[in-house]
């Protein structure tokens, strides 16, 4: 994880009530950062416990602003203000068909699925297998068996659960996929952190009838996007 110091593994030690009064003041802390806003998405977050989600070894590290290791090749489970910074611009909202490229541990499917309610869908597309079964595994015991899980190449979308109405990337792209963008309902919205020269910008797509909007937000640090429009190449 180029860029970040990872903590050495630890035996766990920490009670859930702990971790519960950690994820209440991390929501506290990313809501007086203004990162955090909609009701929904501050309910989801203080819903599902991150803890859940994240290898023993690592876990007393949850609510740190740290990625940590996942099973699988280059895997991480992202800081928990991306959460926010994600799904915050895309409106992510109750009743929405979502699609997440990179499940990573399910957290972040977890959290999506509480934001868009039994009237959405939530559905996530992981290219490693040990990452995918990693995730399957959480979500599964954790009460999330109705998120859509594909193994397989996110860069290529899932076209039978297809439109969506916002799409998320958890992994840099050299650009935003053709056929995931061809997934996309008009009027609907996809966020990535997009490479320009040796940086990774944060970008909300918003997908219009006569073309696209695109709206630049900040910088950020992720793995490379992998597959058959992967970007590690570019690293």
């Amino acid at each position: 994880m180029r860029g970040w110091i990872v903590p050495p593994p630890k035996a766990s030690a920490k009670s859930a009530a702990e971790f519960e009064r950690e994820r209440h003041a991390k929501v506290r802390a990313l809501e007086a950062q203004g990162l955090l806003k909609s009701a929904r998405i501050k309910m989801a977050l203080l819903e599902v416990p991150r803890e859940e989600f994240i290898p023993r070894e690592y876990r007393d590290y949850a609510y740190e602003e740290v990625p940590l290791p996942l099973p699988g090749a280059n895997a991480t489970i992202s800081c928990p203000h991306s959460y926010p910074l994600f799904y915050e611009p895309l409106g992510l909202a109750r009743g929405h068909r979502f699609l997440e490229i990179g499940t990573g541990s399910g957290y972040g499917a977890a959290v999506a699925r509480e934001v868009v309610g039994d009237e959405g869908l939530v559905v996530s597309i992981e290219i490693d297998p040990l990452t995918h079964d990693f995730a399957r595994r959480n979500l599964e015991r954790m009460g999330y068996a109705d998120v859509q899980l594909v193994l397989g190449d996110g860069g290529l979308g899932y076209a039978p659960a297809a439109p969506y109405d916002r799409v998320a990337f958890t992994a840099a792209c050299g650009s935003f996929p053709a056929p995931v963008l061809a997934q996309v309902k008009i009027g609907g919205r996809a966020i990535a952190p997009l490479i320009e020269d040796d940086r990774q910008i944060l970008t909300l797509l918003t997908k219009e009838a006569c073309g696209e909007r695109r709206e630049k937000i900040c910088p950020v640090l992720y793995v490379a996007l992998r597959g058959a429009y992967g970007a590690e190449a570019l690293f």
